[in-house]
């Protein structure tokens, strides 16, 4: 007989298990096996908690874009003008825990999910949404019609510092990536800052 108040702290496990596991072996090649081992469990109760590999998968993804919008409700609660929110949004998108290399591989394997996952799309949309929505409302009253090319385009690099980092093509830290971000930002701003209004 399992003991009480005990599933919510084993699904926690196994969810930081599948993380580091996906971080491990770079891929979604990992058992389910491979992950209740590391939660120090068995995999029959892996398997009763979710069901199966995908479904761990799924969790491990909720639970990471759980802790990167926290980040990001965190940096966006304390900003004043609508630069410091974008410049908050690209900030919390490469904190320290959002950008470690086993956080960073199982986003990697969460863009390869979604395309054969109709939960993974799903959720994948989710945060586009959220991100390009977080962008935009700061972005409008700097640039206005430019403002969603603007958003598309930080998103884009966002994304892309994730996917460099998980193949290994880029060794920069969680700071140098946020930083390009901001540069291209700033770039855009001043841009249109010499166009005339």
């Amino acid at each position: 007989m399992p003991k009480l108040g005990m599933e919510p702290i084993r699904r926690d496990a196994l969810v930081k298990a599948t993380i580091t596991e996906i971080g491990r072996a770079g891929s979604l090649d990992v058992t389910v096996s491979q992950i209740a081992k590391r939660a120090g469990m068995s995999s029959a109760l892996a398997h009763h908690y979710f069901g199966g590999k995908e479904q761990i998968f799924l969790a491990a993804m909720r639970h990471t874009l759980s802790l990167y919008g926290a980040s990001v409700r965190g940096a966006l609660s304390t900003v004043k003008t609508p630069r410091e929110r974008v410049e908050a949004v690209i900030v919390a998108s490469f904190e320290p825990g959002n950008f470690r290399p086993e956080v960073v591989a199982a986003w990697l394997n969460f863009y390869v999910l979604a395309q054969t996952s109709d939960e993974a799309r799903r959720l994948l949309r989710i945060y586009q949404k959220r991100l390009n929505s977080n962008l935009l409302t700061g972005l409008r009253p700097l640039m206005g019609d430019a403002a969603q090319h603007a958003a598309a385009g930080i998103g884009a690099m966002i994304d892309g510092h994730y996917i460099r980092r998980a193949l290994h093509e880029v060794e920069e830290d969680a700071e140098g990536a946020a930083d390009i971000v901001l540069e291209y930002l700033h770039a855009l701003l001043e841009g249109r800052r010499s166009v005339p209004q």
